[in-house]
């Protein structure tokens, strides 16, 4: 194990030009000339839990997003560069923007007309963009990282500086883009973070250089494409710990310096979970794993444990100087969401089931493995599931079906062990070797993509060979009455009374401690 803290080594002003001509080339001079009259880009995708997060007219292919942090103000001084293309001729278009102080705004180098609509920067270019053509919208803004909290907003204030917290619709208060997983992108960061501190972010370290000031700009690059709501931005009294590499990837956390003797034994335990997932999802998917343990303890910084920001995963710290049976199952839910969240991505919130269901399906297992009882004390897969089916009805009713949530109850128990429990049946009905085979085909199938329910459903059809496996899946998601458990016919659920409804208790164990 090696320590790194403040001290990195600088990159030549010569590496830097490199590394800004080969990832920000921006589009041709013509992207935007005269042309037809164009139309408005629709203000959001028509997501099933957030109908107005993302935006219509356009995809983002890449970000460049410059953040500097003034200690003195503890306020961000930031330009982002969204580098698109136009799904059509867009005589406007949005970006996903909310309690950010927008100065100035220029598409394709030329100054834009816009306009803040509640949660959307509305900008009118000087030309009309033609439909195909690439384009560049580049805003400059400041925030305040105080200003709006998880989960209504994206950042997590600390006292040395900052971290981000985006899940679901947090990240268009940190910078505006295109706020919708659908839209996957990639990043280059440049962090400027004041003497003292440092700056991180999610992908990869490429550069460091010292300001006159000193201040610092490290330089991150993504090799995989990201959703926004699981970016991560981040500055602090640091360490950072390498940990060597896997499969390629790199393997570091960063930890807050005051904060590492108390939380080294648990970020010691990475390498042993991830051995033991890889026999059941193969190679790490990534370009680098750590563990970010934001330096804030306050109980409303945010109301998760753990959130699995790509290729630095956030965490409460005090969370994580707990012993291995307390913290384990749930370090490995949050290391499974690599390969489902962000490897494989949900296409749409209302089929967050498929990452979480995952994420927690695999963490039981790695838990009863051990023999650690769970919050309800139960030791075993099999126990858990006969709980979970009794409380089936409970939850179709006061959560909805599995895959139907909505902005209420979209991280309700339904979604975490309610998606444990689709995966069971599934595994029950088509046999251990066959669900492995299933689970292997929509990693590979989805890579670096966005998956759906319905592709779920067809390719677990397609895999099993089983017509009855589509109305089978249909049935444990969308239905408002659980289904029979394969081979388990004494299983019963609750019947969802009046009275039972009152008491029932639908939050997810991962976003309660």
């Amino acid at each position: 194990m090696k320590q790194r803290s403040l001290s990195r080594l600088a990159v030549g002003s010569a590496s830097i030009l490199a590394l800004t001509a080969s990832v920000l080339i921006g589009p041709s001079a013509s992207a935007s000339e005269t042309g037809p009259a164009g139309s408005p880009g629709a203000p959001g995708v028509g997501d099933t839990v957030y109908p107005n997060l993302g935006n219509g007219g356009y995809q983002v292919e890449r970000y460049l997003i410059d953040m500097t942090y003034d200690a003195t103000t503890q306020l961000v001084a930031s330009k982002v560069k969204a580098f698109a293309v136009a799904d059509q001729a867009l005589s406007r278009f949005n970006l996903d923007s909310f309690g950010l102080d927008i100065a100035s705004v220029r598409v394709n180098g030329r100054p834009a007309t816009f306009v803040q609509e509640g949660e959307e920067l509305v900008i009118t270019p000087a030309r009309v963009i033609r439909h195909g053509s690439a384009f560049v919208v580049e805003v400059a803004y400041s925030a305040d990282p105080r200003r709006i909290k998880p989960p209504a907003g994206g950042w997590v204030a600390t006292p040395d500086g900052f971290a981000l917290a985006p899940q679901p619709s947090g990240a268009h208060t940190v910078f505006p883009g295109n706020d919708h997983p659908s839209d996957k992108a990639q990043y280059t960061f440049r962090v400027t973070a004041p003497k003292g501190t440092i700056g991180v972010a999610s992908g990869v370290h490429v550069a460091d250089v010292g300001n006159p000031d000193g201040s610092t700009t490290s330089t991150y690059v993504t090799r995989h494409p990201v959703a926004t709501e699981v970016v991560q931005i981040s500055v602090g009294d640091y360490t950072i710990v390498e940990r060597g590499t896997v499969d390629g990837a790199r393997m570091r956390d960063v930890v807050p310096t005051a904060r590492l003797p108390k939380v080294e034994a648990a970020l010691q335990l990475t390498a042993g979970q991830l051995s033991w997932i890889k026999q059941y999802l193969g190679s790490f998917p990534l370009e680098a794993y750590g563990i970010l343990p934001a330096n804030n303890d306050a109980p409303d910084a945010f109301d998760f444990t753990g959130l699995e920001t790509q290729t630095l995963t956030l965490y409460k710290p005090n969370y994580l100087s707990q012993t291995e049976d307390k913290i384990g199952s749930h370090m490995m839910h949050e290391l499974v969401h690599n390969w489902f969240g962000n490897s494989v991505t949900p296409a749409d919130w209302g089929d967050l089931w498929i990452n979480e269901g995952h994420a927690d399906f695999y963490g039981l297992l790695y838990r009863y493995e051990r023999g650690w009882p769970d919050s309800r004390g139960f030791t075993t897969m099999v126990d858990r599931m006969k709980w979970t089916y009794s409380q089936g009805d409970l939850w179709r009713v006061s959560s909805g079906p599995v895959a139907r949530p909505n902005a209420q109850n979209l991280f309700d128990n339904q979604r975490y062990t309610g998606g444990v429990l689709v995966l069971y049946a599934l595994r029950e009905k088509v046999g251990a070797a066959k669900f492995a085979e299933i689970e292997q085909r929509v990693l590979a199938t989805y890579k670096n993509k966005n998956v759906s329910t319905e592709q779920f459903i067809q390719l677990a059809t397609d895999v099993s060979a089983d017509t009855s496996v589509r109305p089978f899946l249909t049935d444990w998601l969308y239905g408002t009455k659980t289904p029979p458990m394969p081979n388990h016919p004494d299983w019963t659920v609750i019947p969802p009374t009046t009275t039972r409804l009152a008491a029932v208790d639908t939050r997810s164990d991962l976003r309660d401690h």
